[in-house]
């Protein structure tokens, strides 16, 4: 494998040192003084893949500066990106050109799936992916695997080698798509229930019910996916919502009993406090307000809706103090055009401007990181540098090319003003390049060595 897969996390104490940046809070919700923490100077101790301290330097030095360090000057480390949503299966037709949602899925993306048939192939792109997702920095991702259910163990068994925290699912599809990649309501329920039972919680995995849309699921497909739900109730609801015009329109069609679109999955029991819903771009005040009752969570996929014309997700509707739904940041590949959630950030901030807003880069940034963790019911685990979670942590170059060495100074930032003006930066400009360093359980899992 090209990248060295992270050691098992029973070696000894150490430490890593140099400014880090986190997120303690909700920044949409209050002030961002209160929401970002920044260490110019810090100091993480790891033991047993988790944080054990974490500080100022001078504050641990005493305690702690006798243990083996790793020091990253000049780089800015924060916790692992998380990708809210995701296709494994779509690596290999990334930036297919033409199309919008459904012609693309028919011509592009269906028989692409098709491959993954073959438990061998699918294997070989899993480790593509995977490494893929630790070179961008992403360390934790919610993923639609293929309707195949050798599709998902050829997944699993490539993140449980790397030890990292995914959650995934068979595709759940029996109309509206070609035959050979069909599943029935039953087998898709049989065969999802054998994935749960072989794979959910085994290590850091987690299982994910996983209908593609309305569309191609009956109605008899989606009740049974809503009783899997309840036979496993700490398994998660993943699938798409509201992307599309056409496709709002369709499902109006096909569930004439429906009040509309969420409502689909509402009634089959879909709509749930542990359920992802990607895109929300065509979403109605009354369905906002319905996601928010139910603490569900929306991906927000820039790239993709920009990509295929989909429309401007409202974030600052998902993000009201009145009805307010848990987001995250999705790179959605292969409709989405880049692995990197730097990337991502970048076409969310210009989504909100071509709706005269402004996304600020600790918005942004708290988005791929504790947000996209609350996104996922993972924040106790993951996606800050809290003493006790998992040591899953990435170090950014800002200096990472020439214009952006030209652009930001060596010197760290010593004000949250500075702070800003260098995470924009790095937003904006920076990609896989700027990836130093990604770190799983508290070791080196992919190094950008030049």
């Amino acid at each position: 494998m090209p990248f060295p897969e992270p050691a098992s996390a029973s070696l000894g104490p150490k430490t890593i040192r140099g400014s880090f940046l986190d997120f303690v809070d909700d920044p949409f919700y209050g002030s961002e003084e209160d929401s970002v923490r920044y260490l110019a100077d810090g100091l993480m101790v790891l033991e047993a893949g988790k944080i054990k301290a974490f500080g100022p330097f001078e504050a641990l030095q005493a305690d702690y500066g006798s243990l083996p360090t790793t020091a990253y000057p000049e780089r800015l480390i924060m916790p692992g990106f998380i990708d809210t949503h995701i296709h494994y299966p779509q690596t290999g037709m990334i930036a297919a050109y033409g199309e919008q949602l459904l012609e693309w899925l028919n011509q592009y993306t269906f028989p692409t799936e098709a491959k993954f048939q073959d438990q061998d192939y699918a294997r070989e792109v899993a480790d593509i992916f995977l490494d893929e997702l630790l070179r961008n920095g992403t360390t934790t991702a919610l993923v639609f695997a293929a309707v195949f259910p050798q599709s998902v163990d050829a997944f699993f068994e490539a993140a449980d080698r790397r030890h990292l925290c995914m959650i995934a699912g068979k595709v759940m599809m029996d109309r509206h798509a070609p035959d050979f990649i069909c599943d029935t309501a039953a087998s898709s329920y049989e065969d999802s229930k054998a994935l749960i039972q072989k794979w959910h919680k085994k290590g850091r995995l987690h299982y994910a019910v996983t209908p593609r849309f309305a569309i191609t699921s009956t109605d008899e497909q989606l009740q049974l996916a809503g009783q899997l739900l309840q036979e496993f109730p700490d398994v998660y609801l993943h699938t798409h919502l509201c992307e599309n015009v056409d496709e709002v329109a369709w499902v109006k069609e096909l569930f004439p009993h429906c009040q509309g679109y969420l409502d689909a999955y509402d009634q089959a029991g879909l709509v749930t406090d542990r359920s992802v819903f990607a895109h929300g771009v065509q979403l109605t005040d009354g369905e906002f307000q319905r996601l928010s009752e139910a603490q569900s969570a929306i991906a927000f996929c820039p790239t993709s809706n920009l990509f295929l014309g989909s429309g401007l997700f409202k974030l600052e509707q998902a993000k009201s103090t009145e009805y307010p739904v848990k987001v995250g940041l999705g790179t959605d590949v292969g409709a989405g055009t880049s692995f990197s959630m730097l990337q991502t950030a970048n076409e969310a901030y210009k989504v909100a401007q071509l709706r005269h807003q402004k996304l600020s880069p600790f918005k942004a940034l708290f988005l791929a990181t504790l947000g996209g963790a609350r996104a996922l019911c993972l924040e106790n685990a993951i996606g800050n540098f809290e003493v006790g979670k998992a040591a899953d942590f990435i170090v950014l170059d800002p200096r990472a090319t020439p214009l952006m060495a030209f652009r930001n100074g060596a010197a760290a930032p010593t004000s949250l003003q500075e702070l800003a003006d260098r995470a924009f930066s790095l937003m904006m400009m920076g990609d896989d390049r700027a990836v130093q360093a990604t770190y799983i359980l508290g070791e080196l899992a992919y190094e950008n060595r030049p």
